[in-house]
């Protein structure tokens, strides 16, 4: 099992991405699997270097995956680990060796092959094309805290709440399922007084249709305690407000309603660089519609 599918998170000597290697490393020991540390990068050069550069950067690549192996063990010393480096651009190099894996872990900014991870579609390439569930670490776990999830009402959002369950049960952590309701439009016929609207009906059906995304994973997982949250607000706020206290915040990279375009928006983007601890994005397919 432990070489089967591991974690794969990317290295590349900054702090945020020595960050990661220490998230991923409590990751794979709690799901049981190796942990593969990854430096992804290809330098764009007007010409070729010579022999003693490119050695002198082989040893700098080598450096850096020694010093994420010691991160490693020092969370987890005896944790299976594997490491290498892939002469790729980053995005290419990532989903290559997420190709095989049950998670990829990535630091929220870095150097050289990593700078601007977050800030441009490096990020947005990550979350919408790999193969499997994507880890963005940043800021802090609230200790204590729960998994947080942003369920859209939709069945294409059911490889989000898997996933949060999972991560809520391996963690001993509670798990609160976030559903947003809210059109601007509506909000704006009500605000100006075009016409009213019955929000207790809206927040009931609203409701049930929370519940209904959730009553299998329950029954899969009755050890997991779970809160809902029905909100009437943006999804980036209301998740933003969850977020503060939880260990982990789970999306899908696609949805409607009230996540609606959640990776390619505003909305994945802004959790992406905003929010205060690791943020997951797990993507559906696309054959799923």
């Amino acid at each position: 099992m432990a070489n089967n599918h591991p974690v794969v998170v990317g290295v590349d000597g900054s702090e945020p991405a020595t960050q990661a290697v220490r998230w991923a490393a409590g990751e794979a020991a709690r799901r049981g699997r190796t942990l593969r540390l990854v430096h992804a990068g290809r330098a764009t050069l007007p010409r070729p270097l010579p022999a003693e550069d490119l050695a002198a950067l082989r040893e700098q690549v080598d450096r850096w995956l020694t010093e994420g192996r010691a991160a490693a063990v020092a969370v987890e010393p005896d944790l299976p680990l594997e490491t290498s480096s892939v002469d790729a651009a980053p995005v290419d190099g990532l989903l290559r060796a997420a190709s095989s894996a049950a998670l990829l872990v990535v630091g929220n900014r870095g150097r050289g092959g990593f700078t601007g991870l977050l800030l441009g579609s490096t990020s947005v390439a990550l979350a919408g094309r790999a193969p499997c569930p994507v880890v963005v670490v940043r800021g802090e776990e609230t200790p204590g805290g729960s998994v947080v999830v942003g369920v859209d009402g939709t069945p294409m959002g059911e490889a989000a709440v898997e996933f949060a369950f999972e991560e809520a049960a391996t963690r001993g952590a509670d798990l609160v399922a976030v559903h947003c309701w809210a059109d601007p439009a509506v909000s704006a016929g009500v605000a100006t007084g075009v016409f009213s609207i019955d929000y207790d009906l809206y927040e009931r059906e609203a409701g049930q249709v929370l519940a209904g995304r959730l009553a299998g994973w329950q029954e899969k997982y009755p050890d997991v305690r779970v809160t809902r949250a029905v909100v009437r607000d943006h999804p980036t706020q209301a998740l933003l407000h969850f977020a503060l206290t939880a260990r982990l915040v789970v999306v899908g990279s696609r949805g409607r309603g009230g996540f609606a375009g959640l990776v390619l928006g505003s909305t994945s983007q802004y959790l992406l660089q905003h929010a205060p601890c690791p943020v997951a994005v797990v993507r559906v397919d696309h054959q799923s519609d």
